[in-house]
């Protein structure tokens, strides 16, 4: 299954305790394979119209996890769905950057399950 996400696309998933929202900040092939780099807000919201109202101001989100490489396998298991896109800032690019000088290989668990959240 092909993913449809691109780099600057705000993803929303559902928990029990409400709606979460993750961040793409870049694709990239990786020895064949399909690396996601997402970024992951600590917040959850009511309904989705609130995590929408919530993104109009994005720089009063905290965020969870700065940088999260998944596979494609990991992505395909993390129950997202795209709400909007926006430009891709520096400063949240810095992460995935750091990680490729080191070498950094992906998760291959879905983003939920490396966040703690089930």
């Amino acid at each position: 299954m092909a993913l449809q996400f691109a780099p600057g696309d705000d993803l929303i998933f559902q928990l029990e305790s409400g709606y979460g929202l993750l961040r793409v900040l870049a694709v990239e092939e990786q020895e064949g394979e399909t690396i996601w780099h997402l970024l992951a807000y600590e917040e959850l919201f009511p309904d989705v119209e609130a995590a929408e109202a919530a993104l109009v101001n994005p720089t009063v989100l905290s965020v969870r996890a700065a940088h999260l490489p998944l596979t494609d396998h990991a992505l395909e298991k993390t129950p997202a769905a795209r709400l909007g896109n926006r430009p891709v800032t520096a400063d949240e690019l810095a992460p995935c950057r750091a990680w490729r000088e080191r070498g950094g290989q992906p998760f291959d668990r879905s983003a939920l399950l490396l966040l703690g959240l089930r």
